[in-house]
């Protein structure tokens, strides 16, 4: 179980948080859209279903869209534009 935040392509990044539990997931992904440029793209992969309520209402927030969300098997996946 080890975080993961890379850059996948220009613009792109990917964040894994599998295996954490709340409120890990929404700080890594707090820090890693920090460390974003406006317009990038984050896909987040997170496997604790109720991380998610905290990361859309961070979103929210903070101005950033969930522009795809998909589940299976457990897992999500969801791509976060930044403001």
């Amino acid at each position: 179980m080890a975080m993961s935040f890379n850059k996948t392509a220009d613009g792109e990044w990917k964040l894994d948080v599998c295996g954490y539990t709340c409120p890990h997931p929404q700080m890594y992904t707090k820090k890693a859209l920090q460390k974003m440029e406006g317009g990038d793209v984050l896909t987040l992969v997170f496997d604790n279903p109720s991380s998610g309520e905290s990361i859309l209402a961070m979103c929210d927030a903070e101005g950033n869209d969930l522009i795809d969300r998909q589940e299976s098997g457990g897992t999500s996946v969801w791509k976060i534009k930044k403001a």
